[in-house]
């Protein structure tokens, strides 16, 4: 309060940028940032800031299974740490959902790095295994009730690395604010597109032997989730074809205080994704959508989500997709040059009273911490939603026949696609 009163600050100038989306200035051949060790370690921030750390996976027998932990800190007040964990199987309609708020959470563990933590209920230990064909993974152990106990060992291979868009410490970052040394607030996304799980599950005290492929996600959003998107799409498409595919999307739209020139100026889409093929990371791509400013179909570097169609949906409020579709486009990472990919896929939804694939309409504020919960519906005036789908899908793929033969001829790759689609405001 008082600093606003006595700031000796210079005035800045209300239509400067006031936002800096993490592929701004970044040449197409520049956007692949291999992880290092910091990059995955837990921060647990202060202020109010969202800290998680996901795993996804999609079994032998089509379930999908979704692992998390969310460090939420709000103010002033002590933080909130849950782990949370859904299970979908589309052949019973089955699905479970939990959510619980740990006790006595740590971070590094005795004798362990800040990548692992655990608590009460959990423990998430990193392993790391220098050389061999997996060289880090993580052992997660899990006891949310006595319904459900989760046992998984997870693996990264070799031949995909973690990545972040961009090298460096700052590599992965999105800024808010019109002082980079001092943002209001800031987004960071780190992935390890591809990964291998196998354990198991002790389900209503029966014991489920699982395996399967997946992803992991450590992200963190540095400031109140209100201020920091009004939308949200998420897709995950994994397929066990050509040794191993894979296809994630993440992108976030902003609020209207944040964009170009400064507040109103906002509703700017930033777009991450990757390419995995024949079990190698061959592309990253980020693209960043001004409003007003053309995306050519042509250019360098593609990374969009589009919602194709949509209809109303009066159990939420808002317009639902009925069809989605997701393009990637850009570099071969290593490749020769001119070597470019070009991926898309389609996801036939339907309308929302009948949603393809849909797992659940989440109401995000009845799952998230009773304060942030009273915050964020106060500040926004909001009732944020989550659509979460799963399906079969295909990827149909160009590129360099020397990653996949027949490639420059297009490829039609079958698989499964999670997708989430995220309205806050």
């Amino acid at each position: 309060m008082f600093s606003s009163f006595f700031s000796t600050a210079p005035p800045v100038d209300p239509h400067a940028p006031n936002f800096h989306p993490v592929c701004s200035g970044r040449p197409s051949t520049e956007l692949f940032g291999e992880l290092e060790p910091k990059d995955t370690e837990w921060t647990c921030p202060g202020g109010f800031a969202v800290e998680t750390q996901i795993f996804y996976f999609f079994l032998e027998d089509g379930t999908s299974l979704m692992c998390q932990v969310i460090h939420s800190s709000v103010g002033v007040w002590y933080p909130t740490i849950q782990i949370t964990s859904k299970i979908y199987n589309p052949n019973t309609g089955e699905k479970i959902w939990k959510s619980v708020n740990v006790t006595n959470f740590v971070t590094p563990p005795p004798g362990l790095d800040k990548r692992s933590s655990k608590a009460d209920q959990f423990s998430i230990t990193y392993k790391s295994k220098p050389g061999s064909d997996e060289p880090e993974g993580y052992t997660i152990r899990a006891n949310y009730d006595n319904e459900l106990q989760i046992s998984l060992d997870v693996a990264r291979p070799a031949s995909v690395p973690g990545f972040k868009v961009g090298k460096g410490p700052k590599g992965g970052f999105s800024y808010f604010g019109h002082d980079l040394a001092k943002p209001d607030g800031y987004v960071v996304h780190r992935f390890w597109p591809r990964t291998t799980g196998k354990g198991l599950v002790m389900l209503k005290g029966k014991a489920l032997e699982v395996k399967g492929v997946g992803m992991m996600v450590h992200a963190i959003q540095g400031m109140r989730p209100d201020t920091v998107a009004g939308r949200w799409n998420f897709a995950h498409f994994q397929s066990e074809a050509h040794g191993g595919v894979s296809a994630i999307q993440m992108e976030f739209t902003t609020t209207d205080a944040y964009g170009k020139r400064g507040a109103g100026s906002g509703f700017v889409a930033v777009n991450i994704g990757s390419l995995v093929l024949a079990n190698k990371l061959v592309g990253v791509t980020a693209e960043t959508k001004w409003p007003g400013e053309p995306q050519p179909d042509d250019a360098e570097v593609v990374s969009r989500a589009f919602h194709a169609r949509t209809a109303h949906d009066p159990d939420t409020g808002y317009d639902a997709p009925t069809e989605l579709i997701f393009r990637w486009a850009g570099p071969v990472i290593g490749g020769a040059q001119g070597d470019v990919l070009d991926a898309t896929t389609q996801v036939e939804l339907g309308p929302p009273n009948a949603s393809k694939g849909l797992i659940e309409k989440v109401d995000v504020l009845a799952e998230i911490p009773y304060v942030i919960k009273t915050m964020v519906n106060y500040v926004a005036g909001t009732k944020p939603h989550i659509y979460q789908w799963f399906n079969p899908a295909t990827l149909r793929v160009t590129g360099p026949d020397s990653l996949i033969p027949g490639l420059s001829e297009g490829l039609t790759i079958e698989g499964n696609m999670y997708n989430e689609a995220t309205f806050i405001s």
